[in-house]
């Protein structure tokens, strides 16, 4: 009987290391089908155009196809909520933006929280934003910016492409920095901003690099300086704030790739090196200078603690002013 005792012993832990090799192969294995990756702004917009340029080149890595969905809705919120309730397996990705982080506290009926039900798996790409002013304003760097905003208190206007986007409340965070008031003005977009702005309707704006930088180099905008922690590429002479007199300063339209919260290791880190291989292709970064959008390629774990900061700080802005969007 004893003998008997034994040999069920050893069927039983052969039958569990048998169990368990599948389960260690599934994730080898992964991706074992297409991965779908939502976008919550309409086709055409520059997160859609960053994942759809990656997703061709990890669809190579990956041995599986990329497919990209267009759910635009609620300043990405929608497409965000869909991520995040779905499967956490690493087959529906979020192609997430600067909006998700202030969404965060800027909407008070959020059913889930970005920062705890999505999982970071790489922040790939940055929009390289402007402070621009029109010529005419007596002003030609930050400093002094912010010296004629401090002797006009509510007079000077800046303008944004919308209350609560990141234009918006890049002024904000302007003001809150350099201890002025900018009053805001907002418009339904950046060409109708940048129109006003030669006209000269409104003296300051923060406005994408690639809307500006030829009316720059034209002199029917004066631009000051970047907003991102380093200066972009598609204007190296051109300071950040940071270092033109607002130490402190940054905001950046940052995009990046996030999964549900829970999905397994294994397949996040595939994923990450596979847009980390992406970004390092010689025609993606032409194609992205082309553009004149900067990489990035923040892995899991800064990219995680670039969200919760992020994060924080926009909700003290919209607290601040006292923003809220339900």
């Amino acid at each position: 009987m004893r003998g008997q005792a034994r040999w069920a012993a050893v069927i039983l832990i052969i039958l569990a290391a048998s169990l368990a090799m599948p389960a260690a192969h599934a994730d080898d294995a992964y991706p074992a089908k297409p991965v779908h990756v939502l976008v919550g702004f309409p086709a055409g917009s520059v997160a859609d155009i960053v994942i759809r340029l990656l997703g061709q080149k990890a669809s190579a890595d990956l041995g599986q196809p990329f497919v990209v969905e267009n759910r635009p809705g609620a300043s990405s919120n929608i497409a965000a909520e869909l991520v995040a309730r779905a499967p956490k397996d690493g087959y529906t990705l979020l192609m997430a933006t600067i909006a998700n982080t202030i969404n965060a506290s800027l909407y008070h009926n959020l059913s889930f929280s970005f920062a705890n039900d999505l999982a970071p798996i790489m922040m790939v790409a940055s929009v390289p934003t402007v402070l621009a002013v029109n010529p005419q304003l007596p002003a030609h760097d930050v400093k002094g910016l912010i010296g004629l905003a401090k002797e006009k208190p509510g007079q000077l206007f800046f303008a944004s492409s919308g209350n609560g986007t990141f234009t918006h409340l890049l002024g904000e965070l302007f003001n809150m920095t350099a201890g002025v008031r900018l009053a805001h003005v907002p418009y339904k977009g950046s060409p109708e901003v940048l129109a006003d702005l030669i006209a000269g309707r409104v003296m300051v704006t923060f406005i994408p690099a690639s809307a500006v930088l030829q009316h720059g180099k034209q002199g029917s905008v004066r631009l000051l300086a970047t907003t991102g922690p380093k200066r972009t590429a598609a204007a190296p002479d051109l300071p950040t704030v940071a270092e033109s007199g607002l130490p402190g300063f940054e905001g950046s339209l940052w995009m990046g790739v996030l999964a549900p919260a829970g999905t397994p290791p294994a397949a996040v880190d595939r994923l990450a090196k596979a847009l980390s291989a992406a970004l390092a292709a010689p025609d993606v970064k032409a194609a992205l200078a082309g553009q004149g959008i900067d990489e990035v390629g923040l892995g899991p774990a800064d990219f995680a603690v670039y969200i919760r900061q992020d994060t924080d700080k926009w909700a003290k802005v919209v607290k601040t002013i006292g923003l809220k969007i339900e």
